[in-house]
């Protein structure tokens, strides 16, 4: 059972001051993180999505968090590899130095990025990416591992070449994909990698993809593995705030939530630019994620889903992680139940006030994370 945390620096203001103050708040809400038992902190990579993502150099952001982390893992959740954006040279220089410097503790997600916003910045068609994620995909820990590299593809060209450094996991840290569609978990697992789930896929929809990831990664060839260190393993999203006022908990991320799926369709579909009701109550923005259901929806990764999550009117049916430190546990359970190894923590969405993300992170670390680990204890002594 891990536990963890993933960022996309999403905000509502732009402001340069309100930019540079929610990075630092950040390392501030990742610094508790490690205090409080959380295992990994995972950051996006995307450009050119205001008010969505604003982490657009996250080798950055995450190499200056391990230089104040001692044990928390550093993970690239995920880097985008189209050549012009990322050169496979240079993702394998910087993901080594950064395992080297961490001591080990780098995660390392690779995928294509996901709207035309962000692969025209860079020259190219969105649809034409995908040959050549997966001819960066399959290079990458070949370079990590050969004493020299020579490369003629289709897409990339390296003359012979000695590339330093080798990473300090040997034979490289673990890696993984960026999943949403069925057809990335196929490719998952079919490749002996990690599934990073980023949908707001709840416990139902997890199984069935954690079904579909098992099947492909027990059976897949020797031939289609991508590096030299299977992986299996499944990560699902999930959205919290975890406060011990639980109305307060559920109006804050239900906003949050909405901001950030109408961001998404924003930059997605073209929608319009999401908004922001300071004044609804929880019950009134699940019954307006509700209602917009089938008539607004985001496209993640060029899957269709729902912006919103059933609402009955009972806290102990509503299908999320807002509320309190037991409704979080309820639904992390449900989560694991489905099959995921991880649990991926979405905390910072647009309008949640970073006050309400520490005592977040703090109630997970002290009411949630020892409850499961209290769990998998017993589990342990009774085998």
């Amino acid at each position: 059972m891990k536990f963890s945390i993933i960022y996309e620096a999403q905000m509502v203001d732009t402001s340069r001051e309100n930019e540079a103050r929610t990075f630092h708040e950040i390392i501030e809400q990742s610094l508790l993180a490690e205090e409080m038992g959380f295992d990994n902190v995972w950051a996006v990579e995307h450009t050119a999505l205001t008010q969505y993502a604003h982490m657009s150099a996250p080798e950055t952001f995450l190499a200056f968090l391990a230089g104040k982390t001692t044990r928390l893992g550093i993970g690239h959740g995920v880097v985008c590899l189209p050549p012009a954006m990322n050169h496979p040279v240079k993702v394998a220089e910087r993901i080594a130095t950064l395992d080297i410097l961490s001591n080990g503790r780098v995660h390392f997600g690779m995928g294509k990025g996901g709207t035309q916003q962000e692969a025209g910045t860079f020259g190219y068609d969105l649809n034409d990416l995908q040959p050549m994620i997966d001819e960066s995909m399959y290079l990458i820990p070949k370079i990590m591992v050969q004493d020299e590299i020579e490369h003629e593809g289709t897409y990339i060209k390296i003359p012979r070449r000695p590339i330093h450094p080798k990473p300090f996991q040997n034979p490289h840290p673990p890696i993984y994909m960026a999943c949403t569609r069925e057809a990335t978990l196929v490719a998952a697992g079919s490749r002996g990698i990690g599934a990073l789930v980023l949908g707001f896929a709840g416990p139902d929809d997890i199984a069935k993809k954690n079904a579909v990831y098992r099947e492909h990664f027990r059976n897949r060839k020797p031939e289609d593995q991508v590096g030299f260190r299977p992986t299996e393993h499944l990560a699902a999203l999930c959205p919290s705030i975890v406060l011990d006022d639980r109305e307060k908990a559920r109006k804050i991320g239900l906003r949050g939530q909405r901001f950030f799926v109408e961001s998404l369709g924003h930059w997605y579909q073209g929608g319009p630019k999401p908004t922001i009701d300071e004044e609804l109550t929880g019950d009134q923005q699940a019954a307006i994620l509700q209602q917009e259901k089938e008539a607004v929806v985001a496209y993640l990764s060029e899957e269709k889903i729902a912006i919103g999550t059933e609402h009955t009117g009972s806290y102990e049916e509503v299908q999320d992680a807002y509320g309190t430190a037991d409704d979080c546990i309820r639904y992390v359970q449900r989560l694991f139940d489905s099959g995921a190894d991880e649990i991926l923590f979405l905390f910072q969405m647009g309008g949640v006030p970073h006050a309400a993300i520490m005592e977040t992170i703090r109630n997970i670390g002290e009411k949630v994370i020892p409850h499961f680990r209290a769990l998998e204890a017993a589990k342990k002594a009774a085998e």
